[in-house]
Parts: structure tokens; C-alpha cells; sequence
């Protein structure tokens, strides 16, 4: 099991606001939150993996294209996995109200394994997130 992710943002004021806004649908709840990083833990203290944000560093700003891209080298994407498919209903219905771009509307993946029903979109910074539900219950 994972102890934690880290993910570097370019403004973590926005990054606050728009993670606060999926936190408890996605199972989590805030474990920090400082001025130089916030972060949330497994809700109702279930073991799992942290996840942490922190500040870019400024030299990123001189980097040719700095927004996050799936297909480079590193991070590909974060999927996290909720109780019922109600729930990736809702986490999209979340995404949409704020703006997101909106990769994969809620449906069944026949190319994974199933039961397999989820929905992707992008934060404000491109990464690529996914609520999914292994399970059949609506």
C-alpha cells in the first residue's frame, strides 16, 4: 500500500479550493492545511494513501510547457475508487460545476476488467483524475 502521493501545483490556493470541493465524496478528509501545503487522508481513519500538495517551484515557470501531460514520463493519471456508481455520478456532476474538462462521461469500460464503471476529467492544472466503482450497485 502507498503511505502518500505528493503533487506539485502551480497555485495551491486554487488547488484547495477545487480538491475541497471533491474531498468527501471521494472518501477522504483534510488531514493539513498550511500555508505551504494542504493534504487529505482516508476518511474516518480507514488505512490508505495520503494524498499531499505542495507549491511548484518557481523555476517552472521557465519551463517550455510546465501543465501536467499524461503521456510524458511520470504521473499518468490518479483513479480513486468510490462505493457505488452513484457516487462517480455525483464526482461528475462536481467536476462539471466547476469547470472541469471532462475527458469521459459516466459509463461502463468494457476493455477493463469488470464491473468497471467510472468517469475522467482534468483539474485545473491537467491532471487527469478518475472516480471509478468496481462494483454493480448503483
Amino acid at each position: 500500500m502507498l503511505g502518500h502521493l505528493g503533487l506539485n501545483v502551480p497555485d495551491l490556493r486554487t488547488a484547495k479550493h477545487y480538491y475541497d470541493a471533491f474531498v468527501g465524496q471521494l472518501g477522504f478528509e483534510t488531514f493539513l492545511d498550511h500555508e505551504d501545503q494542504f493534504a487529505y487522508r482516508p476518511a474516518g481513519k480507514k488505512p490508505g494513501t495520503y494524498l499531499f500538495f505542495y507549491p511548484s517551484a518557481l523555476a517552472d515557470s521557465a519551463v517550455e510547457s510546465p501543465a501536467f501531460n499524461p503521456t510524458r514520463t511520470g504521473l499518468q493519471h490518479l483513479a480513486f475508487v468510490v462505493k457505488s456508481r452513484s457516487v462517480v455520478r455525483g464526482v461528475h456532476e462536481t467536476a462539471v460545476g466547476l469547470g472541469s474538462t471532462i475527458l469521459h462521461e459516466p459509463k461502463i469500460f468494457p476493455e477493463y476488467p469488470q464491473p468497471y464503471f467510472a468517469t475522467f476529467w482534468t483539474d485545473p492544472f491537467g491532471f487527469v483524475l478518475e472516480a471509478v466503482c468496481h462494483h454493480d450497485r448503483a
